[in-house]
């Protein structure tokens, strides 16, 4: 499997080189230059296993230069059982006859990243030692808030790495924040900028494309990689759920073999329905692929009109893992839309960072048109929504489930379409415990982040996961705030160079 860049079409790296690096030095993002394809022969194989080894199967397919016993040794190594509070990793809860809620964060920072960010770690060290030997790897990420915990807690004192994790001062939740800010290891360091997600990766982006600070980190045997999902080993742990997701439902006969799931992802970044997309071509029976946005609704429009336009008011939400404006796998889906042309996807890009807008072909629109629906929802009916699901089913949701519920919803009332459908979960709800609770008892909230955990836990029953309850108490480490201008020093700073 040979990978080239987005914007290059010259380029052709092995999947070790792409991971190794995160990102193409012409400031593209790598994608497998063909999309691996399974049939309902290798579905009903994979039903038979459980989800270490389906993912084996399918990274396999991505990873060719992996050998086997590398590839099963990071597969086995993130999904140990004492990491996950399932044992089937990523379960089907079945809210309805119609509708099942795949719980996507089971794993030990109670969010989605989990689901990739535990084996990234092992994949990028296995890179490293293919491509970067004597040299430590630095890895730099923007979080709007889950990421960076996720991947804080996979790199912590992995040899050979240090981990440096960039968030808006307020543009995450208190439980987001102290997870970071008490982030245990001696290889990892954090900092507030002052400005939003977007200032963040655009700055992130910026550093791993300096020149000058890639040769000051030579000099010190050094060298940058990502853990956000502009990192192909990122995505493609990603694309496992949704194959598994199939299989469990079939397996569970809420499907025939063969017919269609719709999926529904609340998505601010587009990776996480990405995954669903690469799914879907690989040859697994997805029906629509639905994008619930916030009220930073930029993809609901894109999606409806064929015009990206990041030129509009940034809102600070209640599910705050969405608040993104600019949204950085979408890189990938035109580079495949448009038939693999670089020169078109550079066009988008270099008009996104000048005008601020672009505007696709009609081609590409027609494709898009086909393959997704769309929708959005304010904080209001993302509460209403909360409320709504668990008075009716008893289930308990977060904020950004709840966008997607409410999506889908609205999707179903338009359409009619009843076609079996997954909702992707992409966190617990206590991560998001204020708003949570104003959505299903208003009169218990306070301003004190760990009253209002327990009061949820007092008024719903849902059991508090123990590590977020443990950071009841614990001192933050790491304070610093600097502005978006001086991320690049900020890293200087944190490495000591």
């Amino acid at each position: 499997m040979i990978y080239t860049s987005t914007r290059d079409a010259s380029v052709r790296v092995p999947a070790s080189e792409a991971i190794a690096k995160g990102i193409s030095s012409d400031g593209g993002l790598f994608v497998p230059m063909t999309i691996p394809t399974i049939n309902l022969v290798d579905i009903e194989r994979l039903m038979r296993l459980d989800y270490v080894g389906r993912a084996n199967e399918i990274l396999k397919l991505y990873l060719t230069d992996f050998t086997d016993d590398e590839l099963s040794a990071c597969v086995e190594n993130a999904y140990r059982a004492d990491k996950f509070s399932s044992p089937e990793i990523a379960p089907l809860y079945s809210l309805s006859d119609e509708v099942q809620v795949l719980e996507l964060w089971r794993g030990p920072t109670c969010a989605f990243k989990d689901m990739a960010l535990q084996l990234l770690p092992h994949l990028l060290t296995a890179s490293a030692a293919k491509t970067r030997k004597n040299t430590k790897i630095v890895i730099l990420v923007a979080t709007s808030g889950d990421t960076g915990k996720a991947a804080l807690e996979g790199f912590r004192d992995v040899e050979n790495t240090q981990i440096l994790v960039f968030y808006p001062e307020n543009g995450v939740s208190p439980m987001q924040k102290l997870q970071m800010t008490t982030q245990e290891g001696a290889n990892v360091g954090v900092c507030a900028i002052q400005g939003n997600f977007d200032d963040a990766q655009s700055g992130v982006k910026a550093i791993f494309t300096d020149r000058v600070l890639e040769e000051k980190f030579a000099e010190h045997h050094m060298a940058f990689s990502s853990a956000n999902s502009i990192n192909w080993g990122r995505l493609v742990p990603q694309i496992v759920y949704y194959v598994s997701a199939y299989c469990d439902m079939v397996k569970s006969e809420k499907l025939k073999i063969g017919a269609p799931m719709n999926v529904v992802v609340p998505t601010g970044n587009f990776g996480n329905i990405l995954a669903a997309y690469y799914a879907k071509q690989m040859g697994v029976p997805i029906g629509k692929l639905i994008c619930a946005s916030n009220a930073n609704n930029v993809l609901t429009d894109f999606l409806e009109s064929g015009t990206y336009d990041k030129n509009r008011p940034f809102y600070c939400t209640e599910s705050p893992s969405m608040d993104i404006l600019i949204s950085s796998n979408l890189e990938r889906l035109l580079f495949l839309l448009s038939g693999q042309d670089a020169d078109a996807t550079r066009a988008y890009m270099e008009a996104l960072s000048e005008k601020g807008s672009y505007k696709v072909s009609e081609k590409v629109f027609s494709a898009l048109a086909e393959l997704f629906a769309a929708g959005c929802c304010d904080d209001t009916d993302t509460e209403r929504t909360i409320r709504r699901i668990y008075e009716k089913y008893g289930y308990l949701c977060d904020t950004h489930t709840a966008v997607a519920l409410n999506v889908y919803a609205a999707y179903k009332t338009k359409t009619g379409d009843s076609t079996p459908t997954v909702i992707a979960s992409t966190a617990n709800p206590y991560k998001f415990s204020k708003s949570v609770l104003h959505a299903v008892a208003p009169e218990l909230v306070t301003d004190d982040e760990f009253e209002t955990v327990e009061a949820l836990h007092k008024f719903t029953g849902a059991p508090v996961p123990p590590q977020l309850s443990c950071l009841r108490g614990k001192t933050p480490r790491f304070t610093g705030v600097v502005q978006k201008e001086d991320m690049a020093n900020a890293v200087l700073e944190m490495l000591g160079i």
